[in-house]
């Protein structure tokens, strides 16, 4: 299967400016803090893998620059544009933000090809035929164009995980979010998954991606991010993390990791 080409590259002042910033986020659930002052920006093209143990923030990160969550203090902006509060503004802001779910979210009762091209049509308004031709395409490059005419409940577990980056990149997102893309899955079906993935980094695809998956942290990122309480606690290289991490914290959740 063969990559889509990246988008081409903006020109003036978009070219230098990130392609997604966190300034001073904090996100509270009720006593709980689960974000504390995250700044953290993305660049075109760039792949970013969020590590950290469980109940560290990653995922509330994710689904704030998704905006599925909303953040109490602080701003998130795509593309220099802060996000909309709600409204069609937040529906236009969701449709160029993709997001690929642990637990993949598909219609059950649409085939696969019909959840690839749903938001196409409803939200851009892509015809009929233009939408399907892309799904289609779509659907070849992750491997799935022989299962467009099944339903979910036909698929395994990577199948419908494929099925689902598909439906992310038939909006033409900006940049990608994997939220545990393979936490529900067995070995077999994660290597499909990111073997998916990793074409897609290479291709220059914009990604942040919340993994517990060291391979492709060290094999794809080009900037691991390791979380903890709520706080970035360091950034790195993956080499630089993987063999010579700054912190104490950094370096137990490597050795419980290995």
């Amino acid at each position: 299967m063969s990559a889509a080409a990246p988008a081409p590259a903006p020109t003036g002042p978009a070219a230098t400016r990130p392609l997604v910033e966190l300034r001073g986020v904090v996100k509270r659930f009720g006593e709980f803090t689960a974000l504390d002052g995250i700044d953290l920006a993305l660049d075109r093209g760039e792949v970013v893998v969020i590590l950290g143990p469980s109940g560290s923030g990653k995922s509330t990160l994710c689904r704030c620059v998704n905006r599925m969550e909303a953040v109490d203090a602080g701003e998130i902006l795509v593309d220099g544009v802060p996000q909309p509060l709600e409204g069609r503004p937040l529906h236009r802001f969701r449709a160029e933000v993709g997001m690929v779910f642990q637990s993949f979210n598909l219609f059950a009762h649409k085939s696969v090809l019909d959840n690839v091209t749903l938001a196409p049509r409803r939200v851009r308004g892509v015809a009929r035929r233009e939408a399907e031709e892309r799904a289609r395409a779509l659907l070849d490059q992750v491997g799935m164009g022989h299962r467009a005419d099944a339903y979910p409940a036909q698929l395994s577990g990577g199948q419908s995980q494929r099925a689902a980056i598909a439906r992310a990149l038939a909006m033409d997102p900006k940049i990608l979010l994997f939220d545990e893309p393979t936490s529900a899955l067995d070995p077999e079906m994660t290597r499909e998954v990111l073997a998916t993935m990793r074409q897609l980094a290479q291709a220059g695809t914009t990604m942040l991606v919340v993994t517990h998956e060291m391979s492709f942290a060290r094999d794809c990122a080009d900037r691991v991010v390791f979380m903890d309480g709520g706080r970035i606690v360091e950034t790195a290289e993956p080499e630089a993390f993987f063999t010579a991490p700054k912190t104490d914290r950094a370096r137990e959740f490597l050795s419980s990791v290995r």
